[in-house]
């Protein structure tokens, strides 16, 4: 469905065009939202930041999303977290905790998170199966009255736009397959993205 994230960052910029002139902050979702969101901001003049937010991945199958922590300590569980004995589940919050920290300190060392109370705030990811990430940073920015809270997705099932609907006050998801294995699937490249690069496009180069 989509050449690679450039792509996907390009047709979503153009759904979002209606918000030029309005210096939206968009928030991208590390790792693979980086690259779209520097896109997108660029193409919207809007400024870059990111939204720290982990996965909470099943025991034995680290890929299956059971819910998500955000930057600020909220925990943000789906259903099937009710079959996970609470002393993992405490101690996968912790690790992820731990990793959300150290990549605030690896990329934005020398400032703060960009406050999005009042604005019109975008966050974006390259794709979402359970919208389980997506679902904790959008629950976490609404806690901080942004003006407007915005969900831009490359990808992702019905399901999980139906459910993002309710935490968004607007959703934008070019691609929408009712048959949906991985984010991956349905990008003709989909590199993985290096620290590295995540630094270099929130200081602003593209």
């Amino acid at each position: 469905m989509y050449r690679d994230r450039i792509d996907a960052a390009r047709r979503l910029a153009e759904a979002l065009a209606h918000l030029r002139g309005a210096h939206p902050l968009v928030l991208a979702i590390p790792r693979g939202g980086v690259p779209m969101g520097r896109i997108i901001a660029d193409a919207l003049e809007g400024e870059l930041d990111m939204v720290l937010v982990r996965k909470l991945g099943a025991p034995g199958n680290p890929e299956f999303a059971i819910g998500a922590v955000s930057e600020d300590g909220s925990v943000h569980l789906q259903e099937e977290a009710a079959l996970c004995r609470d002393d993992w589940l405490a101690r996968e919050v912790a690790r992820q905790r731990e990793l959300i920290d150290e990549r605030r300190r690896r990329y934005t060392p020398v400032r703060s998170p960009i406050d999005p109370t009042g604005r019109v705030v975008v966050v974006v990811d390259d794709g979402s199966a359970t919208g389980a990430t997506m679902a904790a940073a959008l629950a976490t920015l609404r806690q901080r009255d942004p003006a407007r809270l915005i969900a831009a997705i490359g990808v992702a099932p019905p399901d999980t736009l139906a459910r993002l609907g309710a935490l968004a006050d607007e959703v934008i998801c070019p691609e929408a397959p009712h048959h949906f294995r991985a984010v991956g699937q349905f990008f003709a490249t989909f590199d993985q993205v290096e620290d590295d690069e995540v630094v270099r496009l929130l200081g602003g180069a593209s």
